[in-house]
Parts: structure tokens; sequence; C-alpha cells
């Protein structure tokens, strides 16, 4: 299902600065040769991402859910200059292209790539996050959240992707798992009252969320 007429995804893209040639060659690759192409931020959010970043110069980044890498070159853009990206990958094979581009960057003394299952790794993440980007298996996503929450500085923020999840979230009954769970996500951060929230119509769907 499309949420944005082509039209206007195009244009967004056309009058958003472009990214740098690493970042294009993720995209490029990503493309290319992986399956799940759909799941790469792209240039839009991407930048998006980069700008909030670099509003908020944070200190401590997390991000779960790193796949090729391009989301995470982006938000390290804003870093402090002692700042650290955090960023989990369950796959090995998919960590191993992102390190690869990693490598590649003027920023790669502050990522952190940890490889495995973020439900385990999170609690080993002894730090004060600034801001956060979910990204992750959608199941994981209310877990994800009660985990961090306590560990985010008051008026950090949190950022979740894929809030549409390709429409399905419309139906009156998504029939999917990851649709269901990003429902339960949705209805789940609606009725917290410790965070301001506010959903960005971009791409599939962006949750912005600062802990009050």
């Amino acid at each position: 299902m499309e949420l944005l007429p082509v039209e206007l995804e195009q244009f967004a893209a056309r009058y958003t600065t472009k990214v740098d040639p690493l970042r294009q060659e993720v995209d490029d690759f990503t493309q290319k040769n992986h399956q799940e192409a759909h799941m790469l931020s792209g240039p839009v959010q991407g930048k998006l991402l980069e700008m909030i970043s670099h509003m908020l110069r944070p200190r401590r980044i997390l991000e779960i859910g790193t796949f090729t890498g391009y989301s995470a070159l982006s938000l390290a853009e804003g870093l402090t200059e002692d700042g650290l990206l955090h960023t989990l990958e369950l796959r090995e094979e998919t960590a191993e292209i992102a390190r690869n581009f990693f490598s590649r960057s003027p920023l790669k003394n502050k990522i952190r790539l940890h490889v495995g299952n973020a439900a385990e790794l999170l609690p080993t993440l002894n730090e004060t996050w600034d801001l956060v980007f979910i990204d992750a298996d959608k199941p994981g996503y209310i877990s994800y959240f009660e985990t961090i929450i306590g560990q985010i500085r008051k008026n950090g923020f949190i950022l979740a992707d894929n809030i549409f999840f390709h429409g399905q979230i419309f139906d009156e009954n998504p029939r999917g798992k990851s649709a269901r769970a990003i429902q339960a996500f949705n209805d789940f951060i609606n009725r917290r009252n410790d965070i301001d929230k506010l959903v960005l119509t971009i791409r599939d769907g962006l949750y912005l969320m600062r802990k009050l």
C-alpha cells in the first residue's frame, strides 16, 4: 500500500539536500543487493534523522536495528565531540555490511556496533541516552521501549519507525504479526502520560517522543 503519492515522495527527495557519497553508496548497494532494501531509511528520512541529531547535539545515541548502516551514519552526524552512537543488529551478515561502511566513515570512532539479540544486549549498555531510534523487529517495540525509557534523560527523545507498517495498521483487524504488534505499540504509546508524542507522516510513519 502506497501511503504517499509517488510525486510527493519524488518532490521531497528532489528538494532535500543530497547525501554524502558514502551514504549514497550504502543506498545503492542495499537497493541492488539486499532482498529487504525497503527497510533502508533513504534520503528524506535519513536527512530528517541527521537534522534531528544536529538540533539535539546528543552525547549518546542508541539505535536498535542497524540494517546496512544508513540511519546510523545519518544520526552520528550530530554527535558532540565526545559523543558515541551504539547500534544493535541481530544478523551477523547484515552487521558485516554495515561494519564495512562504518570503517570508511570519518565518524567511525564514534560508532559502536553490537551484534546479537537486542533484548539481551540492551541491559549490558550502561549509558544515559539523549536520543534513541527504534527500527527493529516490530513485536519487540514495546519491550525495547520499556527497557530503555528509564535510561533516557529528561527531555531526551525517542524515534520509532514504521508505525504505519505499510498501511496495514489502518485495517480494522490487521492480519500479520508485525502489523498487530505495531498497532499495539501505537496504542501503548498513546496511553502513556510520561512522554510528549507526535506522529510524523513521513515515509512509513515515525513516532517522535520526548521524555517528560
